[in-house]
């Protein structure tokens, strides 16, 4: 049977087994860890550190070996682990995180439900800690002398010496979880977690989530009617999130409730804690204000720290508030039509710089990443002493990480295969881990440009067997909404779109308003209408092809996309067949008020107070009376 390029990218899981993730530095620069698995089709990832001194990288736990070796499917995991992993996207099975001490000294992981811990030491193997089934984000305290961990919606701590286990906080009915994560907050705001050790490992942050208001939806299955439908508790616009509260709970179960206005502010959006102190970020329902609170561990009481707000609304951007060594915290606001990171309340990029998010904090160093031009994410780093720096090229997509002085870079561009990982140390040689990923066997044949009076990021990718007069149907290939851009600097954004090339189509991909990476106006421009601005970019970006193209035959267009760009295709098809002709819709938003509440109202406000919104952006209406050619 042919090798084909579908059966490649699903044997490699889109060519990402076998690729370094999940890494971190150690505080004093001498350690990474990551997660890699053993080739390029081996689905089950492995937990590695690299030694920075001797350029060693060593297999820490391949899960194959331990007594569970054979039982690497996520069938045991309780629904919240399961739900944990699918918002992380994770691709591979086998250990896919870990979370360590503050030295990096050791790491607890769970293996189909079951917790182990593990010390960075040669010779040393995990050790199966005896604990309830179904255990979720195992956590060491800072000095690694204890893990948490969530069992049965219940907050746990085991005493690696004693080798004892307390339960701290138990729910008190069936739709009560302490130290999860709510669904609001794991799937639209990055926040997978629902507990912080204190620096000390003395005590706990502890999320207690009641999700009894939230509405109850009852999913059938039609292959197996005899079957009692799935209820699920689901937050669609307009209707009650779960009642999200935290506690200081210590390690003798004495608990402080933490105050703050959650009327005002229903959603909690992170927590940081470290020796500078505990701040939490909390924002208002109609995600107009963003505030960081500081808390006082003794009493629970709240002091506003800084505030952000929009009269649409303000984003959450990764990685801040945080904290330099010295106590100074580092924020973000938008100005001069830019995202800005801020130091002690001033800017210290300039407007021509995009901020995305905060990677790290080395010290009085932040490592964050940032954009010049959309199409390109670049690290950059900012220190009092040494100002801002760029640390990578000015086209391609790249990540890291940093911990006492050493760099990891991650990165991607268009003239090579896949992410590299290369390691700076603040003295020494540069390394490379290694990566098993395999090669795609398809080379991308892109060319970006800006197309039209807006300069829409825009990818046209041809057939390689094309030569000029050859008219080709055209495909396009969009993702075109908030949070996702598909306009980028790597030749792995373009492998999908560069098969159905192969296959006879001009591929035009768009990055249209919306989109990240070009500031807050645009991405501002879809407020109360997800529909009008994202389609009418789609249309100019494709004419704008056309006219580079002139073997683009636009008589025969067609467009397709999942989620939001499933959304975008049918509405596309709807609203407008005298450009498209054709669509295909995966997993299609139809109807904005069936949608979650934090990601939806953001755009369209609620359905009570802003139905018109909702109905310009629904496909509803187009559905029952499309558009006619003309």
């Amino acid at each position: 049977m042919t090798d084909s390029f579908p059966r490649r990218q699903a044997r490699t899981r889109r060519f990402t087994l076998g690729a370094p993730r999940g890494i971190t530095v150690s505080p004093d620069g001498q350690r990474v860890v990551f997660l890699r698995s053993k080739g390029g089709t081996d689905p089950v990832n492995c937990l590695w550190t690299l030694d920075v001194a001797t350029a060693e990288e060593r297999l820490v736990v391949d899960p194959r070996a331990l007594d569970n070796g054979g039982d690497l499917t996520d069938e045991d995991l309780p629904p919240e682990e399961r739900a944990r992993r699918e918002r992380s996207r994770e691709q591979a099975g086998g250990i896919v995180g870990y979370a360590t001490d503050r030295p990096m000294t050791m790491a607890a992981f769970t293996l189909s439900g079951r917790l182990y811990v593990v010390a960075f030491v040669a010779g040393l193997t995990p050790r199966l800690v005896d604990s309830p089934g179904g255990v979720i984000d195992p956590r060491p305290d800072p000095t690694g002398a204890r893990v948490a961990y969530v069992a049965g919606g219940a907050l746990h701590v085991y005493e690696l010496a004693a080798r004892t286990t307390t339960t701290l906080a138990e729910p008190e009915e069936a739709h009560i979880t302490y130290g999860l994560a709510d669904f609001v907050a794991a799937e639209e705001m990055g926040r997978m977690r629902g507990f912080w050790w204190s620096p000390f490992g003395d005590s706990l942050l502890v999320a207690r989530v009641d999700d009894s208001p939230v509405q109850r939806w009852h999913i059938a299955d039609p292959a197996n009617p005899d079957r009692e439908p799935a209820t699920v508790a689901y937050p669609a616009a307009g209707t009650p999130n779960a009642r999200v509260t935290l506690h200081l709970i210590g390690l003798n179960r004495a608990r402080i409730p933490v105050r703050w206005d959650t009327a005002a502010f229903e959603y909690l959006v992170d927590a940081t804690w470290d020796y500078t102190g505990l701040l939490i970020t909390v924002q208002s329902r109609d995600q107009r204000t963003l505030q960081v609170l500081r808390v006082d561990p003794a009493t629970g009481a709240t002091t506003p720290v800084a505030v952000g707000t929009d009269p649409r609304w303000v984003d959450i951007l990764p990685g801040v508030p945080a904290r330099l060594a010295g106590g100074e915290l580092v924020w973000t606001a938008d100005s001069e039509g830019a995202h800005r990171l801020l130091v002690d309340g001033e800017p210290v990029t300039p407007p021509s710089l995009q901020f995305r998010g905060v990677l790290d904090v080395d010290g009085d160093t932040v490592l964050f990443s940032a954009s010049q031009d959309p199409v390109s994410i670049g690290l950059w780093s900012w220190s009092r002493k040494a100002g801002l720096q760029s640390l990578t090229p000015d086209t391609g997509v790249y990540s890291g990480r940093m911990g006492g002085g050493t760099l990891v870079v991650s990165g991607q561009d268009l003239t090579h295969d896949g992410p590299s990982v290369r390691v700076r140390p603040a003295t020494g040689r540069e390394l490379t881990i290694t990566s098993y990923a395999e090669p795609p066997g398809l080379e991308p044949r892109v060319e970006l440009f800006a197309a039209g009076e807006r300069e829409v990021r825009t990818a046209v990718l041809l057939p390689s067997w094309h030569r000029p007069g050859q008219k080709l149907p055209v495909l396009m290939d969009p993702y075109g909404g908030p949070h996702s851009q598909r306009v980028l600097a790597a030749r792995g954004a373009y492998l999908t779109s560069q098969w159905f090339a192969e296959q006879g189509f001009a591929v035009v991909i768009a990055d249209g308003r919306g989109t990240p990476g070009r500031g807050p106006e645009w991405e501002r421009a879809v407020y109360h209408d997800l529909a009008g601005p994202v389609l009418e970019d789609q249309i100019d970006a494709l004419h704008a092809a056309a006219r580079r193209h002139p073997d683009l035959d636009l008589d025969r267009v067609g467009i397709r996309g999942w989620s939001f760009g499933g959304f975008l295709a049918a509405l596309a098809v709807l609203r407008r067949p005298d450009v498209f002709h054709a669509a295909v819709g995966g997993a299609p938003v139809t109807d904005w008020k069936l949608y979650d509440t934090h990601y939806t109202e953001r755009y369209l406000g609620r359905p009570d107070t802003d139905p018109e919104a909702y109905r310009r952006s629904s496909l509803l209406d187009d559905a029952a009376t499309p558009a006619a050619p003309e």
